[in-house]
């Protein structure tokens, strides 16, 4: 049976100060039912906000919909990602996102869980990693 998950009819969620910094706001949290393994939710970062680093054992994709955000795999330099951008990050590959120090920051995240678990996250970005 298709089913319609109305906009609005969850409500929004902040994200957690061990995973984020700054202000998050997580939307449209979905999660497909096994054997499915893809979920995700739409997640809006104020200027400044980022995520920690983090891995996903499948992988993870990103669509960026409104603002200007950065994103940033562990020892590659920094890029810039905008609306209409989409982000694949591999498996296992260590990297942050979120948005500019003066621009916020929408994106849809996908990602599949493997043995249920979809993220592994790890320390926060620094002030000395984040760029000013």
């Amino acid at each position: 049976m298709v089913t319609v998950i109305k906009a609005g009819s969850q409500p929004p969620t902040q994200g957690s100060v061990d995973n984020f910094t700054g202000s998050v706001r997580v939307d449209s949290r979905f999660q497909a039912k096994p054997p499915a393994r893809i979920g995700g939710a739409i997640v809006t970062f104020a200027p400044g906000a980022h995520t920690a680093w983090h891995t996903h054992p499948l992988g993870q994709t990103l669509i960026v919909t409104v603002g200007v955000g950065l994103v940033q795999q562990w020892g590659a330099p920094i890029q810039e990602i905008r609306p209409g951008d989409v982000i694949r990050i591999p498996p296992g590959v260590k990297h942050w996102h979120g948005a500019t120090r003066t621009t916020m920051m929408t994106h849809v995240a996908v990602a599949e869980a493997l043995d249920g678990k979809s993220v592994e996250w790890l320390e926060l970005v620094s002030d000395a990693q984040y760029p000013h």
